[in-house]
């Protein structure tokens, strides 16, 4: 389904509303809690200045869901709820991932080639290199999102490759949550018991699912394109780190250049983490 206004086009998507060929063992249902959380983030983000799906409605459902809500085995009955989300694309680096996985090239070069053409009109359709071109536009726009996650204490809680999209917008909030105080281990999510996507490693996951990107692409790269995509990928951390100086220096109102810029900043960070 599309949604247009003033030119702009956009995807909805309804979260809660049952069962879909892609939820696994789950009910496909949402708790209203989470629905409420949902809503109120995605816009809050959108304020913030920090790409995002959109929430356009919440309904609440008559439907009982049952959950364990800390995951320690007490499951209890909660009030469902529907919502109406919106974004440009719902398409994410799994949507490119399962179709090299089953070997499904053919249709994983035609659904590129609408992302492209939908969503990056800068890259040509016709350009031999477009695909290149797609990569590198992933990975520096995935490296801006996760340092403005950074600029706001913001830890998504599930970083995982099918709620990374391809348009480097925030998508799913799950088990989200914001830092009170700087704590590089701050887990918002209770069943993460290896704190695999604490606050401190997001950036570092964000290259692992870029690298799984790259991996679902190679099949359809000439020996060229791969090399310059692992070039690509190994700037991804550069891009990150000067994003997030950029931003931080922002933030102190610290202007021009100075060497001892980034020093202060991790001063700070770790001033704060002592506090």
């Amino acid at each position: 389904l599309y949604f247009c206004r003033d030119g702009e086009r956009w995807e909805l998507q309804l979260k809660g509303s049952g069962r879909t060929p892609y939820s696994r063992n789950g009910d496909g249902r949402a708790v209203l809690r989470s629905s409420v959380r949902e809503f109120l983030c995605s816009e809050a983000m959108h304020y913030l200045g920090i790409p995002t799906s959109r929430a356009a409605s919440l309904v609440v459902s008559d439907d009982d869901v049952w959950r364990d809500q800390f995951y320690n085995g007490n499951i209890k009955k909660e009030r469902g709820a529907i919502v109406l989300r919106l974004a440009k694309s719902w398409f994410r680096i799994g949507s490119l991932e399962i179709l090299a996985h089953s070997g499904e090239l053919d249709l994983q070069r035609r659904l590129l080639d609408f992302i492209i053409q939908e969503h990056f009109p800068s890259i040509a359709t016709n350009d031999s290199n477009r695909y290149l071109e797609f990569f590198s536009t992933v990975v520096s726009e995935t490296a801006n999102l996760i340092a403005l996650w950074m600029s706001v204490g913001f830890a998504h809680g599930v970083c995982n490759t099918d709620n990374f999209s391809l348009l480097s917008i925030t998508i799913d909030y799950g088990p989200f949550g914001f830092m009170d105080a700087y704590d590089p281990n701050f887990v918002p999510n209770t069943s993460d018991d290896e704190k695999r996507y604490k606050i401190g490693n997001q950036a570092n996951v964000g290259l692992f699912n870029l690298s799984k990107l790259l991996q679902a692409l190679k099949p359809i790269l000439d020996p060229r394109q791969k090399q310059l995509a692992s070039q690509i990928l190994e700037g991804y951390g550069e891009r990150y780190y000067s994003r997030f100086t950029e931003l931080f220096k922002a933030k102190l109102g610290l202007l021009g250049e100075n060497e001892n810029d980034n020093y202060l900043i991790a001063f700070l960070l770790k001033v704060s983490l002592l506090c």
